[in-house]
């Protein structure tokens, strides 16, 4: 039998509302720590300086944005930023 009167005079805990920003600095912040901690390797940026965000509208464009997330990492050596990129001209 359900007890009706669980929950009865306590309170929620208080919650605060943190803007989307805030929580990817944080999450950024807190990994790279670890990351470094890890490897040994203080102070080393691990993380692109922004992010992009997108509020995903419906299933054809979570296809899309699927589609990009598992084909991006076979684009990384043909990155202009990449240092690995083999097909760099050297001047």
């Amino acid at each position: 039998m359900l007890n009706d009167n669980v929950g009865t005079g306590l309170k929620p805990a208080p919650t605060k509302r943190h803007p989307l920003s805030e929580i990817v600095r944080g999450f950024k912040s807190f990994s790279s720590r670890r990351i470094n901690q890890i490897n040994n390797t203080p102070a080393l940026s691990v993380w692109q300086r922004n992010y992009y965000e997108h509020v995903i509208r419906d299933e054809d464009e979570m296809g899309l944005i699927r589609q990009y997330i598992l084909g991006n990492p076979m684009k990384w050596f043909e990155d202009e930023e990449n240092s690995q990129n083999i097909h760099k001209v050297r001047s």
